[in-house]
């Protein structure tokens, strides 16, 4: 087969910062997704990307030719406006689990495709595979059913979801290519387009324990996705939300559905509480419907929801959670106010224990973690519990602890340490 294009005059193009064509874009990345272009070659592109940026029009081309590379799920045959949601990662970030099903009992379909975990960050689908029989994989025949049986679903991206995205992926894991902001936009949008939503509310993470450690990092990429999903008659907005401390007071998976429970039982963090509203406010008016989430999630039928998900998908919302075998508690060394926990210790910390991975395919333990005891401004005594860790192998302890040098501060009472807002900023 003849080619239109060459890949070394694609790479060296971008290389010298000239812009990329649509036809080029669309060539490169449908010949590098059946084999045309090499590892190596589309590595080299990666690099010349990251290296110098993409603008707009390229940016939605690369978007485009990811989409074209797979099928396009349509759930406009349902009987209720479709919303989604999609975080960027943190540590104790268990929004999806409480939110999912309080949007489904507002009136709105969830097709909540979601992912596993790496690195400290956790992964919603590792969360939910902590309670027993619950399955991940869905047909999207099984997708659609449950959507207008139950109102919600979460679950991972099928195979012929954005192939080409799945392929890219892996190798800007492998070649130092992450973070690239058109990289990561055109990643998470090719998908959640190619899902069929009709509106869609991204959750930006900022902070330490973040990937986009800054404000100004996260809203380029907020700002980008957003323009991304309007191209392509998305509804889309995105907050900025806070991610230098953890979400809640637990990091890890069975630990984080335990608190999600909590939540959807009327009690729960206050944090967790009020973003998983914030988020389904947002998710409730892209998709048109004039529900009060708060309300809905005190009159029980969140859980409710949330049951009929986890048993639609093979799970037993009966069966207790894991736990684990061995646990220590890490003691506060002083007398005073804890006035700041940095997230992404915390997060290197549960993934030492076992609840993340290093490598996609790394199994993780359901019942590691941390669990937190207190959070910025509350008052510590010397030799009291700061967090308790979880692990089924204790000699894990050892590296979690060390994870934890330096990542927290205690300073005499009477300080007032501020944490700032956990919504930053609200980007349409």
């Amino acid at each position: 087969m003849s080619e239109p294009f060459a890949a070394v005059d694609v790479i060296t193009a971008k290389r010298d910062r000239t812009r990329l064509t649509d036809e080029q874009i669309a060539w490169v990345v449908d010949a590098y997704t059946r084999g045309a272009v090499a590892d190596e070659q589309m590595s080299a592109l990666l690099m010349a990307i990251l290296l110098n940026g993409m603008d707009a029009a390229e940016i939605s081309a690369w978007t485009t030719a990811m989409i074209a590379s797979g099928e396009r799920l349509d759930f406009s045959g349902l009987d209720r406006p479709t919303a989604d949601k999609h975080s960027t990662g943190g540590v104790g970030d268990k929004i999806t689990l409480p939110l999912t099903p309080l949007v489904a009992a507002c009136g709105v379909a969830v097709p909540q495709l979601s992912g596993r975990g790496l690195g400290h960050t956790g992964g919603t689908l590792d969360k939910l595979e902590a309670i027993p029989g619950w399955r991940a994989s869905l047909s999207n025949d099984e997708m659609h059913r449950q959507l207008a049986e139950v109102g919600g679903v979460i679950c991972a991206a099928g195979s012929g979801l954005a192939p080409a995205d799945r392929k890219l992926y892996a190798l800007r894991d492998v070649t130092g290519t992450v973070e690239s902001v058109p990289l990561i936009a055109s990643s998470i949008m090719s998908k959640k387009i190619a899902e069929g939503t009709g509106a869609l509310v991204l959750d930006v993470k900022v902070g330490t324990g973040a990937f986009m450690k800054t404000e100004a990092e996260a809203r380029v990429l907020a700002e980008t996705m957003v323009r991304l999903g309007g191209d392509a008659g998305v509804r889309t907005v995105a907050l900025l939300t806070d991610m230098s401390t953890p979400l809640g007071l637990t990091a890890g998976n069975g630990l984080e559905v335990r608190e999600a429970l909590e939540v959807l039982a009327g009690g729960g963090p206050p944090d967790v509480v009020r973003l998983t509203l914030e988020l389904a406010r947002e998710m409730l008016e892209a998709a048109g419907v004039d529900a009060d989430p708060e309300a809905v999630l005190a009159s029980g039928r969140a859980m409710d929801s949330w049951r009929a998900l986890i048993a639609a998908q093979g799970g037993d919302p009966d069966a207790p959670l894991p736990t684990a075998r061995e646990t220590q508690q890490v003691l506060a060394p002083a007398d005073g106010v804890l006035v700041r926990l940095d997230a992404m210790a915390v997060g290197q910390a549960a993934w030492r224990l076992g609840a993340g991975r290093a490598r996609k395919e790394d199994d993780v333990q359901a019942a590691a973690g941390v669990e937190l005891h207190a959070t910025v401004g509350a008052p510590v005594r010397a030799g009291e519990a700061l967090m308790t860790l979880h692990t089924d192998t204790p000699e894990r302890f050892s590296t979690a602890v060390a994870a934890l040098e330096g990542g927290f501060d205690i300073a005499p009472e009477g300080s007032r340490p501020d944490r700032g807002p956990l919504v930053i900023d609200r980007i349409a």
